[in-house]
């Protein structure tokens, strides 16, 4: 008997959420994205690396007509929109249901979700800029789901049509790692108005990085012994990677719309409270952004 494919449904059509779709589509999974007031269906195009483009057709639902029960979610959407878009689902989860976190930061999900519902978190370094519906695929790099559960039967067959896709039985290195890039390169960039590649020329800007970095490594390893706690090289050579990029957070900021900082620096601050630490420079960014 052959298993049925994934039906996704989508919480969030950004760029990473439409890239995502696309991916999973390419493999034989649908995804019908959830959003409420939208036309019945999405029209995407996707600009690929090598100069190709591909359009995209998503079916879309309103909260509301969702059916009783969600077997496969993704969650995409931004961070500080993350309770909103899931308050609608939660009758509709149920615990074998399966939900992939595909969001920047960490802690977005704490407490907004079903008891004993098992969540894969996904973390990506690829990048994709633009808006709908328009979405330029700058690059396709690596993408790791891990969690507490086994790899689910249906990522084999994936990863044969989402690039550089591999499972993590220790999913947090590769998220923090993620963690102290967005931490230094979101904040730096949106507080000055400045593409990532000022954070390695600037020196006011890179002396900020590095107190940055140097607080968060503390943090992540009063965590976890074994983190190597020198973050800083990494961090600087995907600022100088990406020099000419503008930052998810500095254009969040420059179209007057809520970051994702709370789930960034913010996770840093709330876990170095808890533990006893200080974090002033994490402290200071979040607090600039805030206001």
């Amino acid at each position: 008997m052959i298993t049925p494919l994934p039906h996704w449904y989508l919480l969030g059509a950004g760029n990473m959420g439409t890239l995502a779709a696309w991916y999973l589509t390419r493999a034989g999974h649908t995804v019908t994205v959830i959003k409420a007031g939208s036309p019945a269906s999405l029209e995407k195009t996707l600009l690929l690396p090598e100069g190709k483009s591909v359009t995209l057709t998503i079916p879309v639902v309103a909260p509301e007509a969702i059916p009783a029960s969600i077997d496969y979610l993704l969650v995409a959407v931004k961070t500080p929109y993350s309770r909103a878009a899931l308050a609608p689902l939660n009758t509709r989860l149920h615990d074998a249901s399966q939900v992939i976190r595909l969001q920047n930061g960490l802690g977005a999900l704490d407490g907004l979700l079903p008891d004993n519902l098992t969540v894969l978190e996904a973390v990506s370094t690829s990048a994709v800029k633009g808006q709908h519906p328009h979405h330029q695929i700058v690059a396709e790099n690596h993408t790791w789901i891990g969690g507490k559960a086994n790899p689910p039967a249906w990522l084999a067959a994936l990863q044969a049509h989402w690039p550089n896709l591999q499972w993590a039985d220790d999913i947090h290195t590769p998220q923090w790692q993620k963690l102290m890039a967005n931490a230094v390169i979101n904040p730096l960039t949106a507080i000055y108005d400045v593409p990532n590649g000022q954070i390695v020329d600037d020196p006011e800007l890179r002396k900020r990085a590095e107190e940055i970095c140097t607080e968060a490594d503390h943090v992540l390893q009063a965590l976890d012994p074994a983190w190597p706690a020198a973050s800083l090289e990494n961090v600087l050579a995907v600022a100088r990677a990406t020099a000419g990029n503008t930052s998810s957070m500095r254009a969040d900021r420059q179209r007057g719309a809520i970051t994702e900082i709370d789930a960034i620096n913010g996770w840093i601050v709330k876990q170095a409270n808890r533990l006893g630490l200080e974090v002033p420079e994490n402290q200071a960014v979040m607090d600039a952004l805030k206001r």
